[in-house]
């Protein structure tokens, strides 16, 4: 059988045509995407229309690069960026660009809707996830408040996703994972919470889809897309978020295996079978895309620090790993806060970068670039630690990303996680994903009892171990991790005074 896998992400559309009986990719797909130019500090904009064509050139460079017959593909599956807001009218038309994830204009609105449920406890406590500034819910209520007229033509709302295969399929439709990142439903109870609905418009609920199971698939592809493509009679499942389909497609659906995703963003996420909650709220508590939980850290800036200075040193990838391994662990004392978009866990959404400890030894180019690196880890081990703390338990990490393409890279997660660490034969996990579940959905059609694992083991290859934690190596970032962590506390205060001040003076 065969199944189409779309990847439809910040950069770019991704497909791939995977073979479900062996895992085989049979062809690959891309086309970038554009952003919305022009904009203020903090919005971060694209045009859905442009993903749709973007989608569909990627499908067609995956089908003719893998010279299959087109009408034998059964099944395909969407993966999307997660948090972005597509308002619709009653045409299904956007009204306006999208709003993406990274968008973090709208804290002032996350704000209200916060105080509106009691506060950040409250909140939790009533939802089961904290609302972070990125989510969707906030972006709404910023429709509401400033763009009026748009928002009284908006008669649905969607999830990126969503959104393709609404096109895909003239259906609207959410799956309990994306939907359970918008921060208007209870992760619990699996259904949309009125009083958070309520806190942006009680009338909000009339523009929300129904939620389902994602094992239930949404329909088929229409007729004049099947046309367009040359495709058949194609089922198109529930699809989901970009983290819940690179759970899926890292074979991440059992306790016990965790997967990190080194890109522009952060993530580290596992599987529970059961509701996670953070108390804080730093860990979101996602649903996943298989029917269990995905306790999930993301974090705002990875591999967007390494690129900024790759152009600020003239230098390309293979640079970067030469210069990153002339100095050992630790940086000669270089400690870096990678806090470039500010960030979201910590919660320090108008933070700012930070090298800190520069003396005549360290203020190096190879420093600098291990220094970049290394700060990115630990701030994601700062949530990873606090996963461990509220009982999840790694026996391996499963690295994806363009960042699990550095040996170095892979080597400070080993040692700063405490954790092996494995990559994956399939580098495209969330495109893998989609498919995979695709072909869950389709087979539960004749095999309802058939569960998500028994084609994740099959289907999912592990390349080799990347590399064993070193002791040595750990202790010296378990004390760097001290002081990371005492550094942004301390600054806390003074990251917001100084966005104030380069905001009213320069």
């Amino acid at each position: 059988m065969l199944a189409l896998g779309i990847d439809s992400g910040t950069q770019g559309t991704k497909a791939l045509v995977v073979d479900t009986e062996t895992g085989k990719v049979c062809g690959r797909g891309y086309t970038r995407h554009r952003m919305v130019p022009g904009l203020k500090p903090g919005e971060s904009e694209q045009d859905p229309r442009e993903w749709i064509q973007a989608m569909e050139q990627a499908i067609s460079q995956a089908l003719q690069s893998s010279g299959v017959d087109r009408r034998k593909i059964s099944c395909l599956g969407v993966s999307g960026q997660q948090h972005g807001f597509v308002p619709l009218d009653e045409n299904f038309q956007p009204v306006r660009p999208a709003k993406l994830w990274n968008d973090t204009s709208t804290v002032e609105e996350a704000e209200e809707i916060v105080r509106a449920l009691g506060g950040q406890k409250s909140y939790t406590e009533k939802l089961g996830i904290n609302l972070a500034v990125g989510y969707t819910a906030s972006k709404i209520l910023w429709l509401k408040k400033h763009e009026p007229k748009n928002y009284a033509r908006t008669r649905l709302v969607l999830l990126p996703h969503n959104f393709l295969n609404l096109y895909l399929t003239g259906i609207p439709h959410m799956e309990y994972g994306d939907a359970s990142g918008s921060g208007l439903m209870d992760i619990r109870k699996r259904c949309w919470h009125p009083e958070a609905i309520g806190a942006i418009d009680p009338e909000l609920e009339k523009k929300l889809p129904p939620i389902s199971h994602p094992a239930e698939p949404v329909g088929y592809v229409r007729r004049e897309v099947a046309e367009k493509l040359g495709l058949g009679r194609v089922l198109v499942s529930a699809g989901g978020g970009d983290n819940m389909m690179a759970a899926i497609g890292t074979g991440n659906v059992t306790p016990g295996i965790f997967t990190v995703s080194l890109g522009t963003s952060g993530t580290i996420f596992s599987y529970s079978g059961e509701p996670f909650t953070d108390p804080e709220g730093e860990i979101a508590a996602f649903c996943d895309s298989t029917g269990g939980w995905l306790p999930l850290l993301c974090t705002m800036n990875v591999t967007n620090t390494t690129e900024l200075l790759k152009d600020l040193l003239q230098i390309d990838n293979d640079e970067l790993e030469r210069l990153a391994g002339e100095t050992g662990a630790g940086a000669a004392g270089l400690l870096f806060l990678p806090f470039i978009d500010g960030e979201r866990v910590p919660v320090l959404p108008e933070s700012s970068g930070v090298f800190f400890g520069l003396t005549r030894q360290n203020f190096t180019r190879s420093h600098l670039a291990r220094a970049v690196i290394e700060g990115t880890i630990l701030n994601l081990n700062y949530g990873f630690s606090r996963m461990k703390q509220l009982g999840l338990k790694p026996a391996e990490i499963r690295a994806t990303g363009g960042g699990a393409r550095s040996r170095t890279w892979l080597r400070v997660v080993a040692d700063i996680f405490e954790t092996p660490v494995f990559t994956l034969k399939e580098p495209e996990s969330a495109a893998l994903g989609a498919a995979l579940q695709a072909a869950w959905c389709y087979l539960r059609q004749d095999h309802p009892e058939l569960q998500i694992k028994e084609i994740t083991e099959k289907l999912v290859k592990k390349d080799t171990l990347a590399f064993q934690p070193d002791p040595e190596r750990s202790a010296v970032y378990r004390e760097l991790q001290t002081r990371f962590n005492s550094l942004w506390k301390s600054l806390k205060s003074e990251f917001s005074e100084h966005r104030r001040l380069v905001r009213s003076r320069f």
